[in-house]
């Protein structure tokens, strides 16, 4: 049996892809908790690190070790900090390359990393982003995942381990964090949204069909050393992606044409520019390189998805409320 450690897995990411796996016959799993965690202790073996930093020692949940799928990180901060590319880059890249360094000179054969699109760019102006665009990250958390990955791929050269690195968009779901989660809360509520006039395009990832990539990294020889952009494969503009996940909560929601000039204007105003980037600006993907070079392909539509996130979350809001 392949033996695998996962990072993050009581996280967004981590916490289904354990489900996932545990399903299959040929993997062992094991996790990697900084606390205690009865659900998790009850679906696999845990090693509990108390800290994850740069001198975090992970050498008794690496033994024996095949594969490492790291999710573990900080992010969906909504709160500007000062210093907060210090704290990204102290999760985000050296705690990874501390966890990273140490599993090759253990004998791991794969690590697979899951980063974030945000390496690329904030938006697409003109092309899709695809694998070989030049990097561009915007915010300091996408600074701390350029900087493990660019370390990751200097481990990968100077020794047999082999990388994965996977760069997700926005990875949505009932439950999700951040942005997303505020957006079903609006979708909820019912009001007219001002997106009427916002005829962007965006790329984004159900969950599951994240899950489902990650999966097939895991044993696919092709996907060593390999960097990859993952997607639905489709776009939407926010007043489609708006639209779906109304159909899902049994509503059809009402929108007001505001300019999108006008749209910014407030956002600088409001100091929520990132937020307006999300809802307003283009960021599309190509995922051409997964199709081919692993025969991938998502295995559920981005329109059932968006409407099954709607209809989760109404039924989720729903029980909250009887509690």
């Amino acid at each position: 049996m392949k033996k695998i450690l996962l990072t993050g897995a009581t996280g967004f990411v981590g916490s289904e892809l354990l489900v996932k796996l545990i399903k299959h016959s040929n993997y062992q799993i094991f996790a990697a908790s900084r606390s205690a965690n009865s659900i998790l202790e009850n679906a696999c073996k845990v090693f509990m690190l108390g800290s994850f930093n740069l001198h975090t020692s992970w050498h008794e949940a690496l033994a024996d070790i095949d594969c490492v799928i790291h999710t573990a990180g900080r992010a969906h901060v909504l709160k500007k900090e000062p210093n907060a590319l210090e704290l990204f880059k102290e999760s985000n890249t050296e705690a990874t390359l501390n966890l990273a360094r140490q599993a090759e000179a253990l004998g791991v054969k794969r690590f697979i990393f899951i980063s974030s699109i945000g390496v690329n760019g904030a938006y697409t102006p003109n092309q899709p982003f695809s694998e070989l665009s030049q990097p561009a990250p915007h915010t300091e958390y996408a600074i701390s995942k350029m900087k493990a990955e660019l370390g990751l791929l200097q481990i990968a050269e100077q020794s047999e381990m082999e990388v994965v690195i996977i760069r997700p968009p926005l990875i949505y779901a009932a439950h999700a964090p951040g942005n997303f989660r505020r957006l079903l809360k609006l979708v909820k509520l019912g009001i007219p949204l001002p997106f009427g006039s916002i005829n962007n395009s965006r790329s984004m990832i159900a969950l599951e069909n994240l899950i489902d990539f990650i999966c097939r990294c895991i044993d696919h020889p092709a996907a060593a050393n390999q960097t990859f952009l993952v997607s639905d494969g489709k776009n939407f503009s926010t007043k489609e992606l708006v639209t779906l996940l109304a159909k899902g909560m049994g509503r059809k929601l009402p929108f007001v044409s505001v300019p999108p000039a006008c749209l910014k204007g407030l956002a600088k105003l409001l100091g929520r520019q990132g937020l307006h980037t999300q809802l307003c600006e283009s960021l599309k993907i190509d995922i051409s390189k997964s199709k081919v070079l692993l025969g991938w392909a998502p295995p559920v539509s981005a329109e059932t998805a968006l409407v099954n996130a709607g209809k989760q979350y109404l039924a989720i809001a729903a029980k909250k409320d009887k509690q």
